[in-house]
């Protein structure tokens, strides 16, 4: 497996291989400052810390005296259970036993960027034209290196294994091989002669434990490439293990932000006011001083905050003061997002990609088109926002649940006014984040209230707060025109989507500091093919096109699970349906007949209609498929439904996955039959109208999400595959939504073209 780095422990990245004069042609192009400062090297060594009796092997792994073995994992534990997929493949190369396997988050450091995202990010991006090849690796190249320099160390993309997965196994061969080479020396033996495993190292019927050669190989140099372990005869990679949060997640000592207790510790709530672009007006200050248990009042110029010894104490002061805030411009409501982006759906938009030609395809036939619609899309973590934050002789110290703890650190440093380096950042687990953990609006919130008040503060935002304030997926409208061929396939598709430019406004909050107001204006008009995601087709369609048409809809957006494939696969999927029946075809055939350049999407689809008994989408059948593909991930979805008087009851859930590798099976189970439970939340909730510039919903329970009565029965199964593994965090979204809407018009024969699912058909 490749990695990223030449040396663990030492940030090398491979460098484009160019020539002198390529070179001086890059510079012309993409301008020769960057070229040169890309291409300098530069080194990085771990900045772990050790205990007295632990030794420090690379940027991933730590061996004790006593044998355990701390994984330093550079990720964000939100409940996908990163915290043992990383160790578990570190523990299987090493040859470890998995009882002495310890967690560790790793400090921010360029030796876990995460430079898989960041290619990711750009490859969505249509290529400019006549730009040489060698120009588009050097600034590929350019990005990697960018991404190692300011260390970041996103979790998102379900790129947690596909990222790390090469550099921890790297890693954890260079331990063994160290290993194996201290107790060689013991032994007077080849060290490639040992092996390791159950935590010994072996050299016929002589072993140690890899403890007691710990302190020894930690002083050895490894060898100059990874020696990788043979197959074992029984390895932990592939296995079930339990993961390694468990524990702690049962009995409640699993420590998230707001567990955090501090000496003299405060708590503070937060109101921000209407959404745009608002500013405090004014507070009646007497009144809320009056406030049973109010320690202090601190005011921003965008928001109001109350410290009392409670939370509760803290909140409901707020609404004594009475803040009274001012908004420039028109407040946003549900009808003027509509508007907005009904406006846009006509303007001429961009083309993001195409394949042959769809004009000429199209010119002089009947074109069949349909509209459908997503509305905003929220997080609804368990956990609201919350960060404590608590002032020291040197800075500041900050425990907070974050995608990216380098931007945040650097955000709440820029608004303290304090040096990134004052800043000590404890990244936290997340009670689910759904990516909602990339704003870091709290950390800097309350870095600058413990600050002012001088003492430990935990700040924690309310669920009104935080569906109002946190930006929700964005909505979405699309306009899908096809033109069918004599046998009624399809010959030419273009999609067309309005939606907000949602990728420039997080890059804009997360690496700019800008407010979420001013990010959403600045991104508007600009074209954002990572909010197009996943619409081209995987179907063999010879023409087709997508377009992104930008929506100005005043509301700020931001990721989500799923992210744009959570709605483009809604549209591309329910209008395939749409053409099957117009064909007179049944779903599975017809989609089957268009999945021959896509192997791996058909066995999905083909084992997953199996197991469910499909009856060929006739009328009343109830039944209803999709199929998508992301993320190195395939997934195919059979779901039942039907009307009832209680309203839509969604039965069954039948998905069939193909990952590649498992890292562990069960984890990954667990991954995909969350991220249906979402899927199914947001196909029928998971939403708030807005009026006035405020959301109307304000409780978990105005959200629509459903109960665990409403939970439909769920059967999983993974596709063997010895491919790369895929991403599993999000591949049970997108599916969701259309596979219901297709299931109700076999049920009702009325097709739902608009999500929540509950709305009116278009």
């Amino acid at each position: 497996m490749a990695g990223i780095r030449d040396t663990v422990g030492k940030n090398k990245s491979r460098r484009p291989q160019v020539s002198r004069r390529q070179i001086l042609v890059g510079a012309t192009a993409a301008g020769g400052l960057a070229i040169a400062w890309s291409l300098w090297p530069r080194d990085y060594q771990p900045n772990l810390t050790a205990a007295p009796d632990e030794h420090i092997f690379n940027a991933f792994l730590k061996i004790g005296d006593d044998g355990h073995i701390s994984a330093i994992v550079p990720q964000c534990e939100m409940g996908q259970g990163v915290t043992t997929l990383l160790p578990q493949i570190m523990a299987d190369e090493l040859g470890a036993d998995w009882r002495t396997i310890a967690v560790e988050t790793a400090p921010i450091s360029p030796l876990y960027a995460n430079t898989l995202l960041v290619d990711e990010d750009s490859a969505v991006f249509t290529p400019r034209a006549g730009v040489p090849d060698f120009v588009s690796e050097v600034r590929s190249w350019a990005r990697r290196e960018w991404a190692v320099r300011n260390a970041v160390m996103l979790t998102a993309n379900s790129s947690s294994v596909r990222m790390f997965e090469g550099p921890c196994r790297a890693a954890a061969a260079q331990a063994r091989a160290l290993l194996m080479m201290a107790a060689a020396d013991r032994w007077d033996a080849d060290w490639q002669a040992c092996d390791t495993q159950d935590g010994f190292v072996l050299h016929g019927k002589q072993r140690l434990r890899f403890g007691e050669v710990a302190a020894a190989a930690a002083l050895l140099d490894p060898p100059a490439e990874p020696v990788y372990r043979a197959s074992s005869a029984d390895p932990l990679y592939g296995k079930e293990l339990t993961r390694l949060d468990l524990p702690a997640k049962i009995d409640g000592s699993a420590n998230y932000a707001g567990d955090i207790r501090l000496p003299d510790m405060v708590f503070a709530a937060i109101r921000q006011g209407p959404l745009g672009a608002t500013r405090l007006k004014t507070i009646d200050r007497k009144r809320g001083m009056a406030s049973p248990g109010l320690l202090h009042v601190v005011t921003h110029d965008r928001w109001v905050a109350t410290v009392a010894r409670n939370w509760w104490a803290a909140n409901g002061a707020l609404d004594r003061f009475a803040p009274v805030f001012e908004t420039a411009g028109i407040p946003i409501s549900s009808d003027s997002i509509d508007a907005a982006l009904k406006a846009a759906l006509k303007d001429d938009g961009y083309r993001i990609a195409s394949e042959g030609d769809v004009g000429e395809a199209m010119d002089g036939r009947t074109r069949i088109a349909a509209e459908y619609a997503v509305a905003p899309a929220l997080h609804a973590a368990v956990e609201t926002r919350t960060a404590t934050a608590a002032p020291d002789r040197d800075g500041l110290r900050l425990w907070v649940a974050t995608q990216a703890p380098a931007q945040c650190r650097d955000a709440v440093a820029r608004a303290t006014g304090l040096a990134p380096a004052n800043v000590t950042l404890f990244p936290m687990m997340a009670g689910g984040s759904f990516d909602a953990c990339l704003d870091h609006s709290v950390a800097v919130q309350a870095g600058i209230i413990a600050l002012q008040v001088k003492r430990p503060v935990q700040l924690a935002w309310s669920r009104a707060e935080e569906i109002m304030r946190l930006p929700p997926r964005a909505p979405a409208r699309a306009k899908l025109t096809a033109t069918l061929n004599a046998a009624g396939g399809i010959d030419a598709l273009v999609t067309r989507i309005a939606v907000p430019a949602t990728n420039h406004e997080v890059r804009a909050r997360l690496f700019d500091n800008q407010p979420a107001d001013e990010a959403q204006r600045a991104a508007t008009g600009r074209a954002d093919a990572a909010a197009v995601e996943g619409a081209m087709p995987r179907y063999a369609i010879p023409h087709h096109a997508v377009d992104h048409c930008p929506a100005d809809i005043g509301l700020p957006t931001g990721r989500w699970r799923g992210n744009a494939d959570s709605y483009t696969a809604f549209f591309t999927e329910c209008f395939i349906d749409e053409m099957a029946a117009r064909a007179g075809s049944d779903a599975l055939s017809y989609r089957m007949a268009m999945l021959g350049d896509a192997p791996l999407l058909a066995r999905c689809l083909l084992t997953a209609t199996s197991l469910g008994g499909w009856e060929g989408g006739l009328a009343g059948s109830a039944q209803g498929l999709a199929c998508h593909a992301m993320r190195g991930s395939h997934i195919a979805l059979m779901a039942t439904a039907r009307q009832s008087d209680k309203g839509l009851q969604v039965e069954q859930l039948v998905a069939v996955v193909d990952a590649g590798r498992l890292v562990n099976p069960a984890i990954a189970r667990q991954q995909v039959e969350g991220g249906l439970i979402f899927g199914l939340a947001a196909a029928v909730g998971a939403t708030t109208d807005y009026e006035g510039g405020l959301a109307t919903a304000r409780k978990l329970g105005q959200l629509g999400l459903p109960r665990l009565s409403q939970t439909p029965r769920i059967l999983v199964e993974f596709v063997e595959s010895d491919r790369e593994p895929g991403g599993l965090g999000e591949i049970g979204v997108p599916v969701v939504a259309p596979a219901i809407a297709n299931a109700m018009f076999a049920a009702t024969g009325r097709r739902i073209r608009r999500i929540p699912l509950s709305a009116h058909p278009l």
